[in-house]
């Protein structure tokens, strides 16, 4: 999953996506109002964190102007002010969850999950994708093969359900570093090959195959 954080209060904007980061989740981040539109707008992300004290554009135009161009990805406004009034303003913008500064991390990464959980199908939890003998659990984070559950570390599960998610599709290498990873990352590409190398050896050579100069298709064993 992808997540956007606009907030201007650098320390806050980088511990949250530190530990956001640290949850699995791929993360940018920006200060200002109107690259936070921009960003946003390319429609790449799963989710936006969006304070509404922000310079160039505020986070109630920056929201209502997302909705007004037809972007539905779930946005959780963050304040420093409290009462009805703002809380009011910011779900008629379009926003989907409110949490007012000082807030706990704990409580945030509840409300983040909840969106996410509320995007999917049918408005309930993450889909289970099944490939063959192969079995994915997206809410639970969980990888089973045959009747066997597979321990995957947060990045392998991430790169694992890029795969899964459009079973029997060529994925490049650039759409697995855009979604597991983020925009900043200068590292060495090859780091997919890497993760791709570990997922066949707990999961098995034959499931995820390269499709040369493409990327890579996971398909059903047989």
């Amino acid at each position: 999953m992808r997540l956007l954080i606009v907030e201007d209060e650098k320390r806050l904007a980088l511990s949250l996506a530190k530990g956001l980061t640290a949850e699995g989740y791929a993360v940018d981040v920006v200060h200002d109002g109107l690259e936070g539109l921009h960003m946003a707008g390319e429609g790449s992300y799963d989710l936006v964190i969006l304070d509404i004290m922000l310079p160039g554009m505020n986070g109630y135009r920056v929201c209502g102007a997302l909705r007004a161009a037809g972007h539905d990805v779930p946005i959780l406004m963050l304040t420093a002010k409290d009462g009805e009034y703002d809380e009011a303003e910011g779900l008629d913008t379009g926003a989907d969850d409110y949490l007012t500064k000082p807030f706990s991390y704990v409580v945030l990464v509840a409300r983040v999950k909840a969106l996410l959980r509320r995007r999917g199908p049918s408005g309930g939890a993450s889909p289970v994708y099944e490939v063959g003998h192969l079995k994915v659990d997206t809410a639970a984070r969980r990888v089973f093969l045959a009747e066997d559950e597979i321990t995957l570390t947060t990045k392998e599960f991430s790169v694992l359900e890029q795969l899964v998610v459009r079973a029997g599709e060529v994925v490049s290498k650039a759409d697995i570093l855009e979604h597991v990873w983020d925009f900043a990352y200068e590292g060495d590409p090859n780091i997919v090959e890497v993760y791709i190398s570990t997922l066949r050896r707990k999961l098995g050579p034959e499931l995820i195959r390269t499709v040369r100069g493409a990327g890579y298709r996971l398909e059903a064993r047989a």
